[in-house]
């Protein structure tokens, strides 16, 4: 008979469990019969002494068979999801899903809503007034096959086990454990259906993994479960040492993205979405090569189709889809105030955390999942990296319905603008592919 305590111990000692012994721990964790103190043990023994590839394979594949799992076999195409490990104005999903929709790859997305200095999908598509992000199992699958796209809420029943464990390891300070985080990631992307999984990897200040190294760690580890369950992964390793594009805040978020669907978005975003979506329509065999598919999706943008597919989009989701033409439809906050440059000089960094946070002050974010959000506000940023500047021109502007904490937030936005009399570039967007073979050259 298995015993916990044996398990434990056998990992305490660097040894690996077996397939047999990972089900027993995760499927009597999520019943209640193994209590939390043995679980944290054990996590913390998995702190130190890892876990085998396929130990983390077997841990994935248990926490999603503690719940339900998504069936889109009915829906026509390879399905390819894509999933972020969090960012300040991280908004891909809303340029990226229309983009490679229109591009005939069906996006059958389930997304979540943000929590800390990274905002969510959900909330941002909730910013379109009537925009309904609950949709039923088969009106999710029905959307999808007559216009290519839908994007749902995920529900309670997804992998059980990975929400108590993950409550377990935030209060045990065993959350930083590349086998754990890559497990908690890909139960989600394997539970909701995906045929295939791009994965976008941030790195820097505004990250999770603050180091290339440990993200790079974390997107081999991620690829490899995958590769072992049967889905092909790529990861893209991308910079977040300052927000991606300008807008960081909901509706201003979803009004960039349609800037960029339009054609006149920030580079960075705009780079960042092709090469996403490349790596999407590459996975789902609509072409053959990486520059075939970067045609592909830039012929999409040119000719409005992914405008027109984020339209329809918006639309079947009982959205407000004049926003496309009118984003002034969108929720507007009652001030605007402008933070001036203190200095001439250039901009040598700017610290993505520190202005997710103060978006979060706000009211663009919550600190905990109970808190309201205000659709309307955030920061829209003018200048980034590598842009010279005056005294008093204007590196952001504040957008706010509450004053109370307005000077705390212009002083951590200034606060996160470090200027310099150094010509200074800005960093590289995009650092890594990895695939199974390895990092790869593109």
């Amino acid at each position: 008979m298995m015993r916990m305590v044996d398990l434990i111990r056998k990992k305490r000692d660097g040894q690996a469990l077996t397939t047999e012994e990972i089900e027993f721990l995760i499927r009597g964790y999520a019943k209640g019969e193994i209590p939390d103190y043995q679980v944290s043990a054990w996590a913390m023994a998995v702190y130190f002494n890892g876990m085998t590839d396929r130990e983390t394979a077997d841990l994935t594949m248990a926490m999603v068979r503690s719940g339900e799992q998504v069936d889109l076999a009915s829906i026509r195409g390879k399905k390819v999801d894509k999933h972020s490990t969090g960012g300040v104005g991280d908004k891909t999903t809303l340029v990226v899903g229309p983009l490679v929709a229109a591009a005939g790859v069906p996006v059958a997305k389930l997304s979540g809503r943000g929590l800390g200095h990274t905002g969510g999908t959900i909330d941002k598509l909730e910013s379109i007034a009537g925009f309904s992000t609950s949709l039923t199992r088969e009106a999710f699958v029905r959307q999808v096959n007559e216009i290519g796209i839908a994007v749902t809420g995920q529900t309670a029943d997804l992998t059980p086990a990975d929400k108590q464990l993950y409550a377990l390891r935030d209060v045990t300070a065993t959350v930083d454990s590349i086998p754990l985080i890559a497990s908690s990631i890909m139960s989600k992307k394997i539970a909701g259906g995906a045929d295939a999984i791009v994965l976008d990897v941030k790195t820097g200040h505004g990250a999770f993994m603050k180091k290339e190294e440990d993200a790079i760690r974390l997107a081999k580890a991620m690829v490899s479960i995958g590769t072992q369950v049967g889905r092909e992964t790529v990861a893209v390793i991308s910079d977040m040492n300052q927000p991606l594009g300008f807008a960081v805040g909901n509706a201003l978020e979803v009004k960039e993205a349609i800037d960029t669907l339009r054609g006149e978005g920030p580079a960075d975003l705009t780079e960042l979405s092709l090469t996403l979506g490349a790596q999407m329509v590459l996975l789902a065999e609509v072409v053959s090569t990486y520059a075939e598919a970067r045609a592909l999706l830039a012929s999409k943008l040119a000719d409005g189709s992914a405008l027109e597919k984020f339209r329809a989009f918006i639309r079947a989701q009982h959205g407000d889809a004049d926003v496309v033409d009118h984003p002034e439809r969108l929720p507007q906050a009652k001030h605007r105030i402008e933070v001036s440059a203190p200095t001439d000089g250039t901009v040598s960094a700017l610290q993505a955390e520190e202005i997710g946070l103060a978006a979060m002050k706000l009211g663009a974010g919550r600190s905990t999942k109970e808190d309201r959000i205000d659709h309307a506000v955030g920061i829209v940023l003018h200048k980034k990296i590598g842009d010279a500047l005056q005294k008093g021109t204007p590196l952001a502007t504040l957008h706010a319905n509450d004053l109370s904490r307005i000077e705390d937030v212009k002083a951590q936005v200034l606060a996160a603008y470090e200027i310099s009399e150094e010509t200074v570039v800005a960093p590289k967007l995009v650092r890594h592919i990895v695939d199974r073979n390895g990092i790869i050259n593109i």
